[in-house]
């Protein structure tokens, strides 16, 4: 059964230019280190969540291998340099997994 890993993360608008350097920052560390979940990243256009929010999520066929991901994120030292950096700019966080639904 496939599962959903989402971050969501709201920013202060104001700071939006240097949240989003850095968030580029990460999309590349995506690109260039294979161990990394390679997600989608996502900014509301119309919707219920304000558009200052960054939404980052990727599909794991287990929730082993999401809460992996989770680990794998929180532990590594080139992730956590970044979200150290990042983290000044939030108002708010959080973490989210849906279970899939397939026929």
């Amino acid at each position: 059964m496939a599962y959903k890993l989402r971050f969501v993360q709201r920013f202060q608008q104001d700071k939006e230019k240097e949240f989003m350097a850095l968030e580029k920052a990460f999309m590349r560390l995506e690109k260039m280190v294979k161990e990394f979940p390679k997600g989608k990243r996502f900014i509301p256009f119309s919707g219920r969540e304000p558009v200052n929010t960054l939404i980052w999520e990727c599909e794991f066929p287990s929730l082993e291998e999401a809460y992996n991901a989770v680990n794998f994120l929180g532990n590594d030292p080139r992730h956590e340099e970044l979200f150290k950096q990042q983290v000044k700019f939030f108002t708010e966080a959080y973490t989210e997994i849906y279970k899939v639904i397939e026929e």
